[in-house]
């Protein structure tokens, strides 16, 4: 997955500032290792030629049980290859209890087709 940015990929990730392959791969492995049952759903803000904008929720539960959905926004930048150059992403963490989790599918596989998107869940 890492080759899908660039060498020098500049991201920035909550207060988090990271520039280059290494530091990402890094980077998403800490998030990979203390997000557990993560679930995600993105919807396509906006595009131009070679800039994406994306919102999104996750749900994740942390290594003591406790449940939380995350929100933000992700603004990417492509280089003339089709590789990441740039990330900055703003997100904002709500703790949820268990009974109020929205994204219940199995995580060995994608989100399903039938599963409602952002806007259909209100969110």
């Amino acid at each position: 997955m890492s080759l899908a940015y660039t060498e020098d990929s500049v991201w920035r990730n909550r207060s988090e500032f990271l520039q280059g392959r290494p530091a990402i791969v890094a980077f998403l492995t800490r998030k990979w290792n203390r997000e557990l049952d993560y679930r995600l759903i993105k919807e396509l803000w906006a595009f131009t030629d070679d800039r994406i904008a994306v919102r999104f929720a996750y749900e994740y539960r942390d290594d003591s049980g406790n449940w939380f959905r995350a929100y933000g926004n992700e603004n990417w930048a492509f280089d003339a290859h089709g590789l990441m150059r740039a990330r900055h992403a703003s997100i904002n963490d709500l703790p949820i209890g268990a009974e109020d989790r929205l994204f219940r599918w199995d995580a060995g596989g994608p989100r399903p087709a039938d599963h409602p998107g952002l806007s259909d869940l209100g969110l």
